[in-house]
């Protein structure tokens, strides 16, 4: 994905999910690139790409990660590379036994804001 279409989807992405209603999270990663008009090919790898760039935003702004809202169709949790980027930066215990409770409480503070 090049730099200026994910300079163009982090605050887009950014929007939809804080505008999205409390009963209508976690919304999938084809949720959220449908509701970003994306087109295939690499649809959902772009909006990966871009919920780790919000990751690190909320990160260095000490917000929670809104990411948190983006779960993966196969399940209520994110997607790996979510729970990965979320130990690199500190937010997550580096235990993958302990990731799903920390996402639980993630998950918490975003819906809390």
């Amino acid at each position: 994905m090049r730099s200026s279409e994910q300079a163009t989807l982090a605050p887009r992405l950014r929007e939809l999910l804080t505008q999205l209603p409390s009963e209508a999270v976690p919304i999938t990663y084809q949720q959220a690139a449908d509701a970003l008009g994306l087109k295939p090919p690499g649809t959902i790898q772009r909006v990966a790409l871009t919920l780790e760039a919000l990751m690190r935003e909320d990160v260095a702004a000490g917000r929670p990660l809104i990411a948190a809202l983006v779960v993966s169709r196969r399940g209520d949790l994110p997607r790996q590379g979510f729970f990965e980027l979320a130990v690199a930066l500190g937010r997550f215990p580096a235990d993958p036994a302990q990731h799903e409770v920390a996402y639980r409480r993630e998950l918490a503070q975003v819906m809390a804001g």
